[in-house]
C-alpha cells in the first residue's frame, strides 16, 4: 500500500479507535461494578426469589442515564467522548438487560409467569421513571 493512502486512512481510523478505547475502558468500569453488586448482593441477602441485583442495577443505570444525557445536553463541547465513555461504556457495562431477559425466561421456565410479568413491567416503568427523574433532576439544576 501507498504511504498516501495509509496517511489520509489515519485521519479517519484515529477518531474511531479513541470512540472503541472509550467504550471499552468504560466498559471495563461498569462491568466490574455490575460484577461487584452481584457479590454484595450474595453476602447480604443470599437466595432471594426476586433479582434484586438485576433490578437495582437497571434501576440505578436508569436514573444515572437520565442525569449523564441531561447534563450532557447542556455542554457545548466534549459530550461524544463523554458520552461514550460514561454512556455506552460505563452504564452499558453496569446495566444488566441481556441478564433481565433471562431471569424472565427462568421464571417462565419455572412457571412463574405472573411473577415474571410482574417483574417486566416493574421493572420496564420504574426504570423509564427513574430515568425521567434524573433528566428533569439535571435539568432543574441546569437552569
Amino acid at each position: 500500500m501507498s504511504e498516501n493512502l495509509l496517511r489520509s486512512g489515519d485521519a479517519a481510523y484515529k477518531p474511531a479507535m479513541n470512540g472503541f478505547l472509550l467504550v471499552a475502558a468504560g466498559g471495563a468500569i461498569g462491568a466490574s461494578m455490575r460484577h461487584g453488586a452481584g457479590l454484595a448482593a450474595l453476602r447480604i441477602a443470599p437466595g432471594t426469589a426476586w433479582p434484586v441485583v438485576t433490578f437495582s442495577v437497571n434501576l440505578l443505570g436508569s436514573l444515572a442515564m437520565g442525569l449523564l444525557i441531561g447534563w450532557l445536553a447542556h455542554r457545548t463541547s466534549g459530550g461524544q467522548g463523554l458520552r461514550l465513555f460514561f454512556a455506552t461504556g460505563v452504564l452499558g457495562g453496569f446495566t444488566t438487560f441481556s441478564a433481565f431477559s433471562m431471569e424472565i425466561a427462568g421464571m417462565i421456565e419455572r412457571g412463574d409467569v405472573l411473577k415474571a410479568a410482574a417483574y417486566a413491567v416493574v421493572s420496564v416503568i420504574l426504570g423509564l421513571g427513574a430515568f425521567l427523574v434524573g433528566l428533569f433532576a439535571m435539568r432543574g439544576l441546569i437552569q
